[in-house]
Order: C-alpha cells, then sequence, then structure tokens
C-alpha cells in the first residue's frame, strides 16, 4: 500500500501544481512565479498536515521526488497554456482532481503516524484544501474554499472521513481510495455546475442589514 499510496499523492501534487501554474498564467506571472505558485499549492497542503503532526522534516523536503511534479506541471503549462481557452475551467478541474487525491492520501498519512480515526479525516482536509488556500493568497486571489459557488471543504471532509472509517474498518484498498477520490471529484464538479453551495453564514440570501443606531 505505501507505494500505491505515493503515487496516488505525487498524482495530487501534478495536479494542484498544474492549478497553480494555470493561475499564474492568468495573473501574467513568468516562467519563475508558474514554478513557484504550482510549488506553494502542491506541496503546501501536505507541510502543513506534518507539521501538525509533528513527525519530523516534511516529506515534501526529505523526499526530492516531490519537487518533480510541480517542475513538470510548470513545464507543460508553459508549452501547451496558449492552446487552452479556458484556464478558469480548466483550473477549477486540476484543482479538484488535486483535492480528492489529498483527501484520501492525507488522511491515510495521518493514520500511518498513529491519529485517531477523527483527527485523521480532519487533517485530510488540511491537506485536501491548504494548498489550495496557499496559492489563491499567494496569486491575490479569493480562496476558492471561501467562494459561493460550488462545494469545496465539505466533498475533501467527505473524502477523508470515507478514508478514516474504510481504513478503521480494514476495509480500504487501491479499489476503495480510487472510488472514493472519484466521488470527492465527482462532487467538486456537479457542485459546481449546477452552482451548489453551503448555507450562507447569515442564514439568508439577502443583504445583511446595518446595525441600527441607538
Amino acid at each position: 500500500m505505501a507505494w500505491t499510496s505515493l503515487v496516488l499523492d505525487l498524482l495530487g501534487v501534478f495536479f494542484f501544481a498544474v492549478s497553480g501554474s494555470l493561475l499564474a498564467v492568468r495573473r501574467e506571472f513568468d516562467i519563475i512565479g508558474s514554478l513557484l505558485l504550482g510549488t506553494c499549492v502542491g506541496l503546501g497542503g501536505g507541510i502543513l498536515r506534518d507539521v501538525i503532526l509533528d513527525v519530523g522534516v516534511p516529506r515534501a523536503f526529505d523526499s526530492p521526488i516531490y519537487l518533480v511534479p510541480p517542475v513538470v506541471a510548470a513545464t507543460v503549462v508553459y508549452f501547451f497554456a496558449h492552446a487552452v481557452q479556458r484556464f478558469h475551467d480548466l483550473l477549477l478541474t486540476f484543482d479538484a482532481a488535486g483535492m480528492a487525491l489529498f483527501s484520501v492520501t492525507g488522511t491515510l498519512v495521518a493514520l500511518a503516524a498513529g491519529m485517531n480515526p477523527t483527527a485523521s479525516a480532519m487533517l485530510g482536509v488540511v491537506t485536501a484544501v491548504g494548498g489550495g488556500v496557499i496559492r489563491d493568497v499567494v496569486a491575490n486571489d479569493v480562496p476558492q474554499i471561501f467562494r459561493a459557488r460550488g462545494l469545496y471543504a465539505i466533498p475533501a471532509l467527505i473524502g477523508a472521513a470515507l478514508t478514516s472509517f474504510t481504513s478503521w474498518a480494514d476495509w480500504f484498498g487501491v479499489g476503495t481510495g480510487t472510488a472514493i477520490a472519484a466521488l470527492v471529484f465527482a462532487l467538486r464538479m456537479v457542485s459546481l455546475r449546477y452552482r451548489w453551495g453551503a448555507p450562507p453564514a447569515g442564514g439568508h440570501h439577502g443583504p445583511t442589514p446595518a446595525p441600527s443606531s441607538v
């Protein structure tokens, strides 16, 4: 299972890194900016998770192989971005794929570190959404997790919870992990297509009334 988790983790890094490089194109960054933004989103969530777990040097720095996907992503976007007409939709697709994979692998890493199922699911969500938040903040964009259009943290939470539960029940395997990631990806994309969203913080969709003066 270790190699499967590594492959899924590297795929997640790649998908997230592509989303970062596409955002760099939209923001008119240079190739170095594209590489740095892709690295931030691809590795950011995992670094946050490893720091919380206090497992020593985060695996993104301990294993040089984790630096390969951002380089590949920046190179691919550099040569093919001119042929892509809808950067935003493609960015959201790669972002959803990275989030789906990280909701699974982040939870597995936390479980392997000895965390309980609930804490592992929480760290799976941190891994899934952390890099995207870092990407959008660095690029001076509104983080996807705070946008009204589409569900973001909720699909990640569902994926992390299912991964944690199936692992606890000893049902987890390659097929199960793939199915969970596919479910998270599909839920995210469908929510974008039909503009699903979580209930507003104020409990209604109208404008918040201004406080009356006393």
